[in-house]
């Protein structure tokens, strides 16, 4: 199994909450951390393992966007700039994945349900986010809604 992680440790707290992440992996669990270039640098692996866990993909987006928006500022065009940059992740993802048959288990979150954010940047997130998990559960021949710790077979093929 290869864990792959996609936060990055920007203050004390998301470090310690990486750690107790870390702690409670099996120890038998490879792990690649990486925020944004997933597809390429499990490429770059050659022979990974059969299994890759992605966790998660609501941070790949998020690390996406946030690129974005410190390249370009919050202006006009950075909607379309963020689309492209998660359009150019996943497709590195699914092209990784479809050229190599590895199974790929992707952890995502649904953000979609809650209140309108308030911000600009978090409504863009908000609709990226959404668009991606659609586009991997399209692909995917198995999706699971977690509620309450509690699966929601969504769909099987």
């Amino acid at each position: 199994m290869l864990y792959v992680a996609t936060a990055e440790a920007a203050d004390d707290e998301m470090r310690r909450r990486i750690e107790e992440h870390r702690r409670r992996r099996p120890p038998a669990w490879e792990t690649l951390e990486v925020r944004r270039g997933v597809g390429s640098r499990l490429w770059a692996l050659g022979g990974a393992p059969p299994v890759v866990l992605l966790d998660c993909l609501s941070l790949l987006v998020s690390n996406a966007l946030l690129d974005e928006a410190a390249r370009r500022g919050e202006g006009p065009g950075l909607e379309d700039a963020a689309a492209r940059a998660v359009e150019q992740e996943l497709s590195d993802l699914l092209d990784w994945h479809e050229g190599t048959g590895r199974h790929l288990v992707v952890v995502s979150n649904e953000v979609g349900w809650g209140v309108v954010p308030p911000s600009r940047l978090g409504r863009i997130y908000r609709d990226l986010l959404g668009s991606a998990n659609q586009r991997i559960a399209a692909r995917a021949r198995r999706a699971v809604l977690m509620v309450a710790g509690l699966p929601l077979e969504l769909k099987r093929t």
